[in-house]
């Protein structure tokens, strides 16, 4: 009975824990949330009057509005480009094995563990010399170098665990590489796959720092333009951005689960 009791006590106490945590992370958020209809022409909570001025300002905005539709448009390309690069480092980790899988998988998941100023540093230099600074390609190519590291991250357990053998088979009776991938990989892996591109759709629509470098005029992304907001004028436009992209987040990854438990 004691033993019992330890383990219910344990448990509760990590219930306890977690919820503490769980608290303290969404905290932030929930403090924006009512900074958004603040009707105050500064960040106050909690607010003293309550107005939409800060959304209508937002949308109403052409330069706002040309940010949101860029950061999407990146946040799509970046995961069509992504995950088929990772997937197919994937595959060649699998079928390498030992060592070079291992050299393999570490230069892969580099650009996560480079401090993000070097890795816009850098991205900056070689795509200057490309002459593509400034353009939505140079951006895209930040985004899918951060993001790569993501996906392989989500995948390669999958790539890891499924069963090879249908493969050989397939190429026993004349299939070629690529028709057995599509044939028999990819439909296996679709929830993974769909897993990976919205962890890198949301990798993308959060990256500021490489945006900062490498992004201007019309292919600056939003968190670009909050990030310049804030550090030139703040009011509380910040604050519903940040509230319709918190929904916008939460709406797709509740789409991704529905999708999954169907």
């Amino acid at each position: 009975m004691l033993e019992s009791f330890d383990n219910r006590g344990f448990k509760t106490v990590m219930w306890v824990v977690a919820a503490l945590i769980l608290g303290f992370l969404i905290l932030p958020t929930l403090i924006v949330v009512p900074l958004s209809f603040s009707g105050s022409d500064l960040l106050e909570f909690p607010p003293r009057t309550l107005s939409l001025r800060w959304y209508q300002s937002f949308f109403g905005s052409a330069t706002w509005m040309l940010a949101l539709k860029t950061s999407l448009i990146l946040g799509t390309l970046t995961a069509l480009v992504a995950v088929p690069v990772s997937l197919a480092a994937c595959i060649a980790m699998n079928r390498l094995g030992g060592f070079r899988s291992r050299v393999l998988y570490t230069y892969v998941l580099s650009p996560s563990v480079i401090p993000g100023i070097l890795l816009a540093i850098g991205l900056f230099f070689v795509l200057a010399k490309l002459k593509l600074i400034g353009t939505l390609t140079g951006v895209l190519v930040g985004h899918v170098v951060l993001a790569i590291p993501v996906t392989t991250i989500v995948m390669f357990p999958a790539v890891s665990r499924f069963d090879w053998g249908q493969v050989d088979a397939a190429r026993s009776l004349g299939a070629g590489w690529a028709r057995a991938i599509a044939g028999i990989l990819v439909p296996q892996l679709n929830f993974t796959l769909l897993t990976a591109a919205l962890m890198a759709f949301l990798t993308s629509l959060d990256e500021a720092v490489i945006s900062i470098f490498v992004a201007a005029g019309d292919s600056a992304t939003l968190p670009k333009l909050m990030f310049l907001s804030l550090r030139d004028q703040i009011d509380p436009t910040i604050a519903a951005i940040s509230t319709l992209w918190t929904v916008l987040v939460i709406a797709v990854v509740l789409l991704v689960n529905a999708r999954r438990a169907t």
